[in-house]
C-alpha cells in the first residue's frame, strides 16, 4: 500500500468521499500502522461499528422527538430532516480531518489542535468530556427512576438512589473489562434492538390509543419555540463525540462513510416513526419520554424495561470513549507499562470515572437542567459548527465547490441559532428549577 504522503490529499478532492479516495488502495494493515494509522489487524466489521453508532444516538432521541414537535410544531420535521443530513455530512468530514495532515490524528481534540491550536483543542476537549460524562450521568438517573418505578409496590421499591448505584455497578463491569469500541459492539447490538422494539411498541400502541383521544391540537409552527426545537433535535444526532474511536475500531477505514450513512439513516427512520405518530395522536398533550404518554398497561411496562436496557447498554460506549481519550493523553499503553500494570492503571482510572458518574447522579440537584445548559451549546458546536470549521481550516476554502461552501454555511448558521436560543432556554429552566 502507498504511504500516506503518496496518497491523494483529501483537501484536493472535490465532493469525493473518503471511501472513493481510499478504495484505490488494497489494505495492508502492517503498512498502515507503520505509516501512522491505528492498528486495524484486529479491527471489527462495519456492522459492529454501525451498532455502536445506532446505540449511542437513537435511544433518548427516539423518546424525546414527539415532544420536540410539540415545542416547534410540524415544521420540526423539516428540522429533523436537516439535522439528519447535516450530521451525516459532519460525521464524514470529521473523520476525513483525522487524515489530512500526516499520520492519523487520534481524537476530536487532536483535530481541534491541528486546526486552531492549543486553545481550540482544550475547548473542544471540555465540550467533549462534558457530553461523554454528562450523558451517562443522565442515563443512570433515568435507569434508577425506571427500575424503581417498575418495582413499585414490591420489595424492590428501594428508591431511586440505590437503583442508580446498582445501574452504575452494572455498567462498570464491561466498562472496566473491555478496552476499545470493538469489544463493546455486542452490547450496542442489544441496545439498538431494544430501541427498535420500543419504537414499534410506541407506534402500535399510540395508533390503537387514537380512538380514545378527542380534541387533540397541533401547531404548524411555533416561531418563538423554533430555535429550542432545533437545539433539541440536533442533540438527537449527537454522536460526533465517539466517532473517532468508532472509526478506529474498523478493520477497513474506507467503511466509515457507509457506517455513518446507514447508522444515522437508521436513527432518522426510527425518529420519524415515533415523532410523526406521537405528535399526531397526542398533539400538545405529548410528554417526554414518549412512552409516558401511552396508557398504563403491559406495553408501557415493556417499553420502560427496554429503554432501561438501552441506556445501560449505551452508557459504556460513551464512558469508554472518554476513557480512551484520557488514556491517550496520559500515554497509558502496554508498551510503556507492561500488560499487567497497564490493566491495573486503566482499571483504576475507569473505576474513578464510574464513581464520579454515580456520585453526581445521586447527589447533584437539577443536573438535567445543568446538562441542558452546557449540552445545548456543546452539542450544537460539536455536531454542527466545529466539524465544518475544522474541515475548512485544515483542507482550505478555495478547493471547494460553491454549493459545498453554501451547505457548510447553512450548517454553521443553524448550529449558531440552536446554540444561542437553546442556551437561553436552558438558563431560564435552570433558574426556575433552583427557585
Amino acid at each position: 500500500m502507498a504511504s500516506i504522503s503518496e496518497k491523494k490529499d483529501f483537501s484536493s478532492v472535490h465532493g469525493s468521499s473518503i471511501q472513493e479516495v481510499c478504495s484505490e488502495h488494497e489494505y495492508d494493515y502492517k503498512s498502515e500502522l507503520n505509516n501512522g494509522d491505528v492498528d486495524r489487524s484486529n479491527g471489527g466489521s462495519w456492522q459492529l461499528a454501525y451498532f455502536n453508532v445506532v446505540c449511542v444516538i437513537a435511544g433518548t432521541g427516539t423518546l424525546g422527538l414527539p415532544f420536540a414537535l410539540k415545542q416547534g410544531g410540524w415544521i420540526g420535521l423539516l428540522i429533523l430532516f436537516l439535522a439528519w443530513t447535516m450530521s451525516t455530512y459532519t460525521a464524514i468530514i470529521l473523520i476525513r480531518c483525522l487524515y489530512v495532515r500526516g499520520p492519523r490524528l487520534m481524537t476530536y481534540k487532536d483535530v481541534a489542535n491541528a486546526a486552531f491550536g492549543v486553545v481550540g483543542g482544550w475547548l473542544t476537549f471540555f465540550f467533549n468530556a462534558w457530553i461523554l460524562l454528562g450523558a451517562p450521568i443522565l442515563y443512570m438517573v433515568l435507569s434508577g427512576q425506571n427500575l424503581n418505578t417498575l418495582c413499585k409496590g414490591t420489595a424492590g421499591e428501594i428508591g431511586d438512589t440505590p437503583w442508580i448505584i446498582i445501574s452504575c455497578a452494572i455498567v462498570a463491569i464491561p466498562f472496566i473489562l473491555v478496552k476499545n469500541m470493538k469489544e463493546v459492539a455486542w452490547m450496542s447490538a442489544f441496545g439498538a434492538l431494544a430501541t427498535l422494539v420500543t419504537v414499534l411498541i410506541v407506534l402500535v400502541v399510540a395508533c390503537v390509543d387514537e380512538k380514545n383521544l378527542h380534541d387533540i391540537q397541533h401547531d404548524s409552527v411555533i416561531w418563538n419555540q423554533f430555535p429550542i426545537a432545533l437545539s433539541t433535535i440536533s442533540f438527537s444526532f449527537g454522536g460526533n463525540v465517539v466517532y473517532p474511536h468508532v472509526e478506529a475500531s474498523l478493520k477497513k477505514r474506507t467503511d466509515w462513510p457507509k457506517v455513518a450513512s446507514f447508522g444515522l439513516g437508521t436513527c432518522a427512520l426510527m425518529y420519524f416513526l415515533t415523532a410523526v405518530p406521537g405528535y399526531y395522536i397526542y398533539g400538545t398533550t405529548v410528554v417526554s419520554p414518549i412512552y409516558n404518554s401511552l396508557p398504563n398497561g403491559v406495553p408501557r411496562i415493556i417499553a420502560t424495561v427496554l429503554m432501561t436496557i438501552h441506556v445501560i447498554m449505551a452508557a459504556p460506549i460513551l464512558v469508554t470513549s472518554l476513557a480512551l481519550d484520557l488514556e491517550k493523553m496520559m500515554n497509558i499503553t502496554v508498551e510503556r507499562f507492561g500488560r499487567i500494570i497497564e490493566f491495573i492503571i486503566r482499571a483504576v482510572m475507569r473505576i474513578v470515572i464510574i464513581v464520579i458518574v454515580g456520585v453526581v447522579a445521586c447527589t447533584v440537584p437539577h443536573f438535567d437542567a445543568l446538562m441542558s445548559l452546557i449540552g445545548s451549546f456543546a452539542n450544537c458546536a460539536l455536531i454542527l459548527i466545529f466539524p465544518v470549521l475544522f474541515y475548512l481550516k485544515l483542507t482550505g476554502f478555495r478547493n471547494k465547490p460553491i454549493y459545498e461552501l453554501a451547505w457548510c454555511a447553512l450548517i454553521v448558521l443553524l448550529g449558531i441559532v440552536g446554540l444561542i436560543f437553546g442556551t437561553i432556554d436552558a438558563i431560564e429552566t435552570l433558574i426556575s428549577d433552583f427557585k
